[in-house]
């Protein structure tokens, strides 16, 4: 894990987020950055990364979160650039459809390494650093790990999964000051959202989520969120 470092009074705050270059990590991303944020930003593609990363004049580190190594690296890289960590968020995810009887070994591996395995790494490597800043983690879950969702049980499992593991987080980290929430949209207009066959105007808003993650932000630190339902409007729950 990354040793706490020691920032010059005064230093902007600054926040790392993961599956940064495009979808709701790209509109999380932007409003960081609004909101003064020095940010560092990572994906998977170098291409997508840069250009997400020349847009918001934030750090790019291209890592794999399902890599060990990459998550290490990541961190690592964000506190080398900005000295300290104040907001992480883990927006990188992979969403499979598919029956339980349909999904292949790989598929489901595949899943809980990015969704779940991936935020547990970066996260335990950024507690440090969080720790030092009194930080803020937001875990990118979804409606689908707070009700049975047929088509997406391996993602939703992983999603469950995610969820358990920040409410968990939560409190392990309340004498520490560190807080965590797991955002839990339905159907986001993304990419990952296309094979549903919804408009673009019958899903939540990439922007949508940013906005909740700016609401969190705002708290005291007294007041702690570990689950964010955002239901789509029109949605059976």
């Amino acid at each position: 894990m990354v040793e706490a470092a020691v920032r010059d009074f005064g230093a902007m705050p600054s926040a790392l987020v993961t599956g940064g270059s495009s979808g709701i990590g790209l509109a999380i991303a932007r409003a960081l950055t609004e909101d003064g944020y020095d940010l560092t930003i990572s994906a998977r593609k170098a291409d997508r990364l840069e250009a997400a990363a020349e847009e918001l004049g934030a750090t790019a580190v291209a890592a794999d979160v399902s890599s060990e190594e990459d998550c290490a690296r990541l961190v690592a890289a964000h506190a080398d650039a900005h000295g300290g960590l104040d907001v992480l968020v883990n927006s990188a995810g992979v969403g499979i459809a598919g029956t339980i009887g349909d999904t292949t070994t790989k598929k489901f591996d595949l899943q809980l390494s990015v969704n779940l395995r991936g935020a547990f790494l970066v996260t335990r490597e950024a507690l440090p650093l969080l720790r030092a800043s009194r930080g803020y983690v937001i875990n990118l879950a979804s409606i689908a790990g707070t009700i049975p969702t047929p088509g997406l049980s391996s993602y939703g499992a992983a999603k469950a999964a995610l969820i358990a593991l920040t409410r968990s987080l939560d409190r392990e980290e309340t004498a520490n000051g560190v807080r965590a929430t797991a955002l839990c949209p339905g159907f986001v207009d993304t990419p990952m959202a296309e094979w549903t066959g919804l408009g673009a105007d019958e899903m939540i808003q990439p922007e949508d989520c940013a906005e909740m993650v700016r609401a969190l932000l705002r708290l005291s630190p007294a007041a702690r969120v570990p689950v964010v339902v955002v239901e789509r409007a029109g949605e059976v729950v």
